[in-house]
């Protein structure tokens, strides 16, 4: 869901790219037009407010919100804005402050290729998430423009980013889902691969097609699927094993229907980025034998290398399409700046950098306990006063404010927010940040409110027992009425 959320596969028969939007934005149910004409004078907020939350279909939900004007620390509605709330990618918000404030704006991430002599090539890969086949073959290029034709032997140094690939914590079915992709030093096409699934005849099973043939080595497939009559419902789950090396594909499509796009994650993204680079080598006549992984080395003339776009162009994706993979590697980057003591994880040194840049930015420690860079883990705990605290507190920054801000969707235009607040007066003046898991929904951000002055906010909804869509509702209601706050 961004990949923030914690959506089953059995939704991939739509073909929907869960690893990279958030569908369940999409479908938000627009605010009631009855709710647009309203003029609230801020005294009588707290009023208009409970009167959405304390509706009896919400008698079971947590809600937990903080509302204040941007200049000052004046609360104009509260409900346990002190206690602590499972964010989901409202998180985020968290990890990429700290990363602009530690990296800085134009910081960018290198992969490196060395030529260690007698026909020996080491490529150093040091967790760029928005690495792609197309920068493989800029690569490629350059190693044919120095005259190489031929590589003995091809090493890929994964010691940049220490740790578990995947979060520990995070459920299994968000890590076989491809807004769980795993997280290394080699990342390449945001380590997913894609197959389709196509309709045969009426009782025939699905064909299997892969979109990187090469791929489709490393797994062996159950395929329980069968193409249905056209009155029929379509569904499909695609499920990895335990043992990480079969796919189970269950489920029907009916025979007349598109094929269906499956994105899943990569097991092991080493061997995935030295597959797709001996591809890329080939198709430049560079012949490539031997390939390992080492962790570790030293590294003699660097001749080849790429580079991502620089963090304020890495945070428009982390933010705007709420991009797991992206958080979780900006937090791994932020261990480049300390030196790591022995088994310390890099995901462990980035949370600690996390927390001191938060703190020196005036966020209170005791208001979160973090797990990791994204929100998908359920361990993550966060209050809405730290998410208020870290919107005012870059605002005191005025650089990374204008960077950070223009990094997050806007209400009605873009990102995870461009399918919600259409026709309201929230749209175009609201930019906030989503966030939705089982049983989780939240939206934090800025308010331009035209007959007040600019207002910071967080609401988080816990343990509700109502649909994400029902949810979003609200909240979208609660921000309606803060756009039309007004004094009196």
């Amino acid at each position: 869901m961004t990949r923030n959320i914690s959506l089953s596969l059995m939704l991939l028969f739509l073909g929907t790219q869960i690893g990279v939007t958030q569908p369940a934005a999409k479908a938000q149910t627009p605010v009631a037009p009855a709710t647009t004409t309203k003029s609230i004078c801020s005294t009588q907020l707290g009023t208009a407010i409970d009167a959405v939350i304390n509706r009896p279909l919400f008698s079971r939900v947590r809600w937990g919100i903080l509302v204040q004007p941007l200049s000052t620390e004046q609360t104009l509605y509260s409900r346990d804005a002190q206690k602590y709330f499972t964010p989901a990618s409202n998180l985020k918000l968290l990890t990429t402050a700290a990363a602009l404030q530690e990296l800085g704006a134009n910081f960018r991430i290198r992969t490196s290729i060395y030529q260690n002599g007698n026909g020996v090539l080491s490529v150093v890969g040091r967790g760029d998430p928005s690495l792609s086949d197309t920068q493989l073959k800029a690569l490629a290029q350059q190693l044919k423009q120095k005259g190489i034709t031929q590589i003995q032997r091809l090493i890929a140094d994964d010691s940049y980013i220490q740790g578990d690939i995947v979060n520990p914590t995070w459920q299994w079915e968000d890590v076989q889902s491809d807004y769980g992709t795993p997280v290394s030093s080699f990342i390449l096409n945001q380590n997913i691969f894609s197959l389709k699934l196509v309709p045969q005849a009426v009782g025939k099973p699905l064909q299997v097609v892969w979109i990187d043939p090469g791929e489709a080595k490393q797994w062996r497939i159950i395929n329980q699927s069968v193409t249905a009559a056209q009155n029929q419902p379509s569904y499909v789950n695609v499920t990895r094993e335990l043992s990480g090396t079969t796919l189970r594909i269950q489920g029907q499509l009916t025979t007349n229907s598109e094929p269906s796009l499956v994105d899943l994650p990569v097991v092991d993204p080493n061997y995935y980025f030295l597959r797709r680079f001996r591809s890329a080598l080939a198709a430049e006549k560079i012949t490539l034998g031997q390939t390992l992984v080492v962790s570790g080395g030293v590294h003699q003339e660097e001749i080849a290398f790429v580079e991502s776009p620089p963090l304020s162009e890495l945070l428009m994706e982390t933010l705007q399409n709420s991009n797991n993979l992206y958080a979780e590697a900006l937090l791994r980057a932020l261990a480049v700046k300390k030196s790591r003591v022995k088994n310390q994880t890099s995901a462990d040194v980035g949370l600690e950098i996390v927390k001191a840049s938060l703190t020196k930015l005036g966020v209170d420690p005791a208001n979160y306990i973090l797990v990791d860079g994204s929100g998908l883990s359920r361990r993550d705990l966060v209050t809405p006063e730290a998410f208020v605290q870290i919107l005012r507190a870059i605002a005191k920054t005025p650089a990374a404010y204008i960077i950070y801000r223009a990094s997050l969707p806007l209400a009605g235009k873009s990102g995870t927010l461009k399918g919600r607040f259409q026709d309201t007066p929230a749209e175009g003046i609201v930019q906030a940040k989503t966030g939705t898991l089982n049983g989780v929904v939240s939206l934090s951000g800025y308010i331009n409110a035209p007959k007040y002055e600019p207002l910071v906010f967080s609401i988080i909804v816990n343990q509700s027992d109502q649909s994400a869509t029902v949810v979003r509702q609200a909240i979208d209601e609660v921000v309606v009425l803060l756009t039309q706050l007004h004094h009196c």
